[in-house]
């Protein structure tokens, strides 16, 4: 059986994780195997986290558009109910901001909403 050296290839996978784990606590960032265990986890957790993100952002857009809703004198449902039937296609993360920066567009759109269930 010839003789393997493993060479370049294993050498730079090592150097590719403890560059990943660099700044990790201890063994991590030191040993190859500790630092390939925590390099494997920290990266579910970044996949987990990156969709988790998306639900976070749209319970805070949902919680602005609330704020402002109450301000105006209507439920957050009866808002979003009222701007499909009047057609208007706004998603939550613009609605949210216009509840916190632009208070009359905002007024207007719940004026909208409220015509299009009277109506």
């Amino acid at each position: 059986m010839p003789r393997v050296k493993r060479g370049t290839h294993r050498v730079a996978k090592r150097r590719k994780t403890l560059k990943a784990a660099s700044g990790y606590f201890l063994t991590k960032s030191k040993l190859n195997q500790a630092a390939q265990e925590a390099v494997e986890k920290s990266l579910r957790y970044a996949y987990v986290g990156r969709r988790q993100k998306k639900r976070d952002f749209r319970s805070l857009w949902i919680v602005r558009i609330g704020a402002g809703c109450r301000q105006a004198g209507i439920s957050y449902s009866k808002f979003i109910a009222g701007l499909r039937k009047a057609g208007i296609e706004l998603n939550r993360k613009v609605l949210a901001q216009m509840a916190a920066d632009d208070e009359t567009s905002f007024r207007l759109l719940v004026e909208k909403a409220k015509a299009a269930l009277a109506g």
